[in-house]
């Protein structure tokens, strides 16, 4: 077989130009289809959000409303507290000596002068025994004085008659004189060191009266620190702590009130008192006395309120609820936190006036959270937007629905 015979015109670098125009012109006719379908995509798109857009301008949203009424009522204030004994005492050792008795445990129940505690004291007894016998010299002491004091009078009064008869020199005279001036002294010498023993007598009684641990008011004792056989010191510095005792039949619920509240705080005001622990009772009690005086690191007033806790259903140490009623300097008008708009131009309300939304920049007087004080801004029996639609602008035309819940304080 013979072979096939090659023409000039298909040498290989033409074949592979033709092929190369082929493949640019189908990539180029590629490229126009895709951008064509890419203007036409983006032409639909923004057709369609021509549409959306002027259909959103179009349409009245429905919205929630609330009326806004004034509040006049006193405003509840509730503050966090801490119980603590009306009365509270730390009892140390005034004697130096043993515990012999010990007569109360922590939780004990007392009366004002019952006994405690009894300390031995042997050194202060012996000591005491000893002043008392100095007293007895003492006093042996001050009678020879007197005697001797007496015997000088009686001698310088018949020497000062017999001097100027001449039956006596004047160096007599002059010795029986000075000698009953120095007896009369020594009287008052003796006289006064028997009251400085006899006060020795008096401290050291009143130090022995210590021994006897006595509790100094009605209570309950809190803390103990010795048993029987301890061993106690009575120093001014370092003494022994003995008792802890706390008056619980009235507790001091303390309380700090915030700047803002301070000024209206009377004492006598009425206070209501919960426990988280004690959900189902309230205990009542008056703002017994305030420190009159705002502290300067937190601008908070101390008050504090005294409850009856006769029953002992309360303990010192519980963290409790204080809820006052403050009065009010002016009206204020109280709507749902929900109804507040915070945005670049600051805090403001959407209000319905004849079925168009004004925008009311308002100045908040309290936020708890859940409803807010609005102290100017705001008008009794305006119609306030809950929940406005997102970019709200005044002037928007609006359906009010009314079913919006009513704000109470």
């Amino acid at each position: 077989m013979s072979e096939p015979v090659q023409l000039p015109s298909d040498r290989p670098d033409q074949r592979y130009r033709r092929i190369a125009r082929s493949v640019s012109l189908v990539a180029v006719i590629l490229i126009a289809v895709l951008v064509g379908y890419g203007a036409w995509r983006h032409a639909e798109s923004n057709a369609m959000a021509r549409e959306t857009l002027i259909h959103e301008q179009k349409m009245v949203p429905t919205v929630r409303t609330q009326s806004a009424n004034a509040v006049t009522d006193p405003k509840m204030l509730n503050l966090t507290g801490t119980m603590n004994p009306f009365e509270s005492a730390t009892l140390y050792a005034r004697a130096t000596g043993y515990i012999s008795k010990r007569k109360v445990d922590i939780g004990s129940h007392v009366h004002a002068g019952d006994l405690l505690a009894t300390i031995a004291a042997p050194d202060l007894d012996q000591q005491l025994v000893q002043a008392k016998a100095q007293v007895m010299q003492l006093e042996a002491a001050l009678e020879q004085a007197r005697a001797n004091e007496q015997l000088a009078r009686a001698n310088n009064e018949r020497t000062s008659r017999l001097v100027p008869q001449g039956w006596q020199s004047k160096q007599q005279g002059d010795t029986d004189r000075l000698s009953y001036a120095a007896q009369s002294a020594g009287v008052r010498v003796a006289s006064a060191n028997l009251d400085a023993q006899k006060a020795q007598v008096s401290r050291l009684e009143q130090l022995t009266g210590f021994e006897r641990v006595t509790a100094p008011f009605d209570g309950v004792i809190t803390a103990r620190q010795i048993d029987t056989g301890s061993l106690v010191t009575a120093d001014s510095a370092n003494g022994t702590s003995l008792f802890s005792i706390a008056r619980t039949d009235t507790l001091r619920v303390q309380v700090y009130v915030p700047q803002e509240s301070a000024l209206a705080v009377r004492d006598s005001s009425r206070a209501d008192v919960t426990v988280p622990e004690i959900p189902d009772r309230t205990f009542h009690g008056t703002v017994a006395r305030n420190a009159n005086a705002l502290q300067a690191g937190t601008r908070t007033l101390l008050a504090e309120v005294d409850i009856d806790n006769a029953d002992g259903a309360l303990h010192p140490g519980l963290y409790c609820t204080v809820r006052l009623a403050i009065p009010r300097a002016q009206p204020v008008t109280i709507v749902p936190s929900e109804a507040v708009i915070f945005d670049e131009r600051g805090l403001s309300v959407a209000v319905v006036v004849d079925g168009i939304a004004r925008l009311r920049h308002v100045e908040l007087a309290a936020d708890d959270g859940a409803q807010v004080e609005i102290k100017q801004g705001l008008n009794s029996g305006d119609r306030v937007i809950l929940n406005p639609p997102i970019g709200i602008a005044d002037g928007q035309p609006v359906n009010a629905d009314g079913s919006g819940r009513q704000a109470t304080r």
